[in-house]
């Protein structure tokens, strides 16, 4: 089987023509050049979170740290509450993603079905969400009087719902083999329990799509900590304590000049807010970093929606 693949390959690359030969050149020079610009700035971020903070103000860090120092890690991890916060972050980001993806899915799957009469005008609704918006003093309101302030809930119930993952599901949803779903019917089986066995293994795909945008903004989003939980310690997410933790140092160290310190080798600043910076970056990236390939097969299927038809 090798031996077959190897000679078919070079048949194919004897018979390539110069054009062919150029286009091959040009087209792997573009994605290695892609690759490059694409890993040199995360490559870059890991190297001055590694490297001691000072040393990183002279400059020169490319690819490697200079100076290998662990201090960045250890004055953003020795928050009391960056374990509860970390938690917090986590049950967030796969309740809400869960959620999100699940409720999504049906009501796509309800306003995707013709004989729905109002299936048009729920599409309109929704769709408005996406241009206007009540604010954010109305928002705060809303979510006072809806007694979800200081709950776990204000990160879930809000956003359970998104106009552009309704869109992006029903879209899925009609372009799949209608027959599947009659069948389902006339061998007596409900619209939940179609929609469930049917439906979802079908749209496979596009939820995978949906739960990573969904789950990289509930992983990423700090704002609303913000608006609603600030006062709500054991409620706070990493990202939010990681905010934190860059006001504080720019707080405590605008006053010192790092540049003459680093010049003069002063060792008594270990970390500075350059340094964290990098290190808050690479913190919040590696889970995202960790669970995008697992889901890459299904993010590129779930693009090239309409691709299934009858």
């Amino acid at each position: 089987m090798a031996n077959g693949r190897r000679q078919k390959r070079k048949k194919r690359i004897g018979r390539m023509s110069v054009g062919d030969w150029a286009f091959e050149i040009v087209n792997h020079t573009l994605l290695i050049l892609l690759v490059i610009v694409t890993l040199y700035p995360m490559i870059n971020t890991l190297a001055v979170s590694l490297n001691d903070a000072t040393d990183s103000l002279k400059g020169g860090i490319y690819l490697w740290p200079r100076k290998f120092s662990l201090e960045n890690y250890k004055f953003v991890f020795q928050e009391s509450n960056i374990a509860n916060a970390a938690l917090i972050s986590v049950l967030r980001t796969v309740i809400g993603t869960v959620l999100t993806v699940f409720c999504s899915a049906m009501v796509a799957y309800t306003i995707s079905r013709p004989e729905y009469v109002l299936r048009r005008f729920v599409t309109v609704i929704f769709l408005l969400t996406m241009y206007f918006n009540g604010g954010l003093i109305p928002t705060y309101l809303l979510m006072r009087n809806l007694g979800l302030i200081g709950t776990f809930g204000i990160y879930i119930w809000p956003n359970i719902i998104g106009a552009f993952n309704l869109i992006v599901i029903r879209t899925f949803i009609e372009n799949l083999p209608s027959s599947l779903i009659e069948s389902a019917k006339i061998d007596g089986a409900g619209e939940f329990r179609t929609f469930v066995n049917i439906v979802l293994p079908l749209c496979a795909p596009v939820l995978a799509t949906v739960a990573l945008f969904t789950g990289v903004w509930q992983w990423n989003s700090w704002f609303d900590v913000f608006l609603y939980n600030s006062s709500k310690e054991h409620l706070s997410t990493l990202q939010y304590e990681l905010q934190k933790v860059l006001a504080f140092s720019n707080a405590s160290m605008q006053r010192i000049d790092f540049q003459a310190a680093a010049a003069q080798g002063a060792s008594y600043q270990k970390v500075t807010p350059y340094a964290i910076r990098a290190t808050m970056m690479i913190v919040v990236s590696v889970p995202v970093i960790m669970v995008y390939p697992f889901l890459q097969k299904y993010f590129v299927k779930g693009m090239l929606i309409g691709g299934v038809k009858e």
